[in-house]
């Protein structure tokens, strides 16, 4: 998860338009600027960049700047063929050379992107060879997402000034305020509609106050301005896997991290608990009470995604069943104070979550009012995010995930992430769950990978879902809110994964003025 901040709605500089121009306000400004070796590009296209391969509509992968690729038969060489009509917006050509600059740039910038199974690039005549030191069908992600940088302009200042083979070019980045592109002349693919766009970094108070003042085309706005009508404009709620949930430390306290910080909890670490309140709470209510009914249940970090396992779903706001989980497990109100107790332990514990979100402040006491009719005690805590990389290994935290990635899920939930960074905060581990995600990452396609991840959510005994081991309590998938004028039709939008970045440019290419 990239932690990103929004601009405070710092005033950006007049901008004149025409008909075959655009200026929105659809997300926060990219701190580190637009080099894809860093992380640009992840959460929705690179704009700037092409990749290898990309997503259709309706998520399918298909090719970009590859005209095909193979695998070879024990899963380490991928070989990838390359088109030879494509040209950076400089005029030179695009080759296998520049793609292998890309991929060993990314490899040693490191965190953002994980490449460590990539053992060596090859360049050769209009294709390129990754050598993998194991299978992993994941990598295709990677060839999704990278977006391509030349060799020959590529310098420590990139990602201040990018220069790609993209649907568009790099024009101005003012800091603080605005960036400035305009449609790339020499991209191969369809040209887009609009010659020059104009992205505004307004907060989201401050996009909505330009939406109303009729100076954005597009707004990216949160659920509680929904309900306001803007004159000229309608809105366009768009489906994503944007998820927030409850992360529990899935083991009993008495360990320390790397930094000396504490692990573990004893109350979070009972499965009874973890599933009483995973039962009691009413996602549908969240929906509707916090996001105004823009939004769906989440029960997994990856619903409605083609590795999604829909028996992991289970029936929620049930007080009863919730009741008889922490009965069956040893939990009962024995001093009638309102809260279940086990021997001397009290199913009291602090549910963090980052100050100055306003959406998760309300899930998390929402959620924590639900929980209290199964005698369950969350109190909630708003902190810095410096606070919470403390205290999250011992305390339940509310975070948001959601990615195109599989890989992700494995990040979330397999024990070799314990916790690394805001993955697998918990130290959740299953040895089962962990066979079923490397018969995953062995598979030699997206398609064979499926049934593997789908297992590894739930195999009928047991999983990393609500209805196994619970670690998580998933609460809801968040509608992305756009105002759009009248009169613009953003074409068909695929689901999004996690707000970071600009997914909702992925299909920029067919946007257009309505007749």
């Amino acid at each position: 998860m990239i932690v990103v901040s929004g601009c405070a709605g710092t005033k950006p500089a007049s901008v004149e338009t025409n008909a075959d121009d655009l200026v929105v306000a659809i997300g926060a400004e990219p701190e580190t600027g637009f080099d894809p070796t860093k992380g640009w590009g992840r959460y929705g296209s690179p704009l700037f960049q092409s990749t290898l391969l990309k997503r259709d509509d309706d998520l399918k992968i298909v090719n970009d700047l590859a005209t095909g690729y193979e695998i070879s038969e024990d899963g380490k060489v991928w070989t990838v063929k390359l088109r030879q009509d494509v040209l950076f917006s400089d005029g030179k050509p695009l080759t296998a050379e520049d793609v292998k600059f890309t991929f060993d740039t990314a490899a040693t910038n490191g965190a953002a992107i994980d490449l460590t199974n990539l053992a060596s690039v090859e360049a050769g005549q209009n294709e390129v060879s990754f050598h993998l030191k194991k299978p992993q069908s994941t990598f295709v992600y990677f060839l999704i997402t990278t977006g391509i940088v030349p060799k020959h302009a590529y310098s420590s200042t990139y990602a201040e000034n990018p220069i790609g083979s993209g649907p568009y070019r790099f024009v101005q980045w003012d800091r603080g305020q605005q960036l400035i592109v305009q449609a790339n002349a020499n991209y191969y693919g369809r040209r887009p509609h609009f010659q020059k766009l104009t992205f505004l970094f307004l907060n989201e108070d401050a996009a909505f106050a330009a939406a109303k003042a009729g100076t954005v085309d597009i707004a990216y706005i949160p659920s509680a301005f929904s309900k306001h009508q803007v004159a000229g404009m309608h809105l366009e709620a768009v489906k994503s896997v944007d998820n927030r949930g409850i992360a529990f430390p899935y083991v009993k306290a008495g360990g320390k991290t790397e930094e000396s910080y504490p692990i573990g909890n004893d109350v979070t670490a009972d499965i009874a608990i973890r599933k009483a309140i995973n039962t009691v709470i009413n996602r549908q209510q969240l929906v509707d009470g916090i996001l105004e009914g823009y939004g769906s249940p989440a029960y997994t970090a990856n619903d409605g995604l083609p590795w999604w396992n829909e028996d992991s779903a289970i029936k929620d706001n049930d007080a009863e069943a919730a009741a008889k989980i922490l009965s069956d497990g040893g939990w009962t109100d024995s001093d009638n104070d309102g809260i279940v107790e086990k021997g001397t332990l009290k199913a009291e514990f602090t549910l963090l979550y980052p100050s100055g979100d306003v959406t998760r402040q309300s899930l998390a006491l929402a959620a924590a009012e639900m929980v209290q009719a199964a005698g369950i005690r969350m109190n909630v805590e708003g902190k810095s995010w410096d606070e919470i990389e403390k205290l999250m290994n011992s305390n339940a935290i509310l975070l948001g995930w959601g990615s195109h990635d599989p890989l992700e899920m494995y990040n979330l939930y397999s024990s070799s992430f314990g916790g690394v960074d805001y993955y697998n905060t918990g130290y959740y581990s299953n040895p089962s769950v962990d066979k079923w995600f490397e018969q995953a990452l062995d598979a030699r396609t997206e398609e064979e990978s499926l049934a593997f991840w789908k297992k590894a959510q739930w195999d009928g005994q047991t999983g990393l879902s609500i209805k196994g081991d619970a670690p998580w309590a998933w609460l809801v998938n968040i509608d992305h809110l756009y105002l759009v004028k009248d009169g613009l039709d953003i074409g068909k939008q695929r689901i999004q994964p996690h707000g970071h970045g600009w997914p909702l440019t992925d299909n920029i290419e067919s946007w257009s003025r309505k007749e």
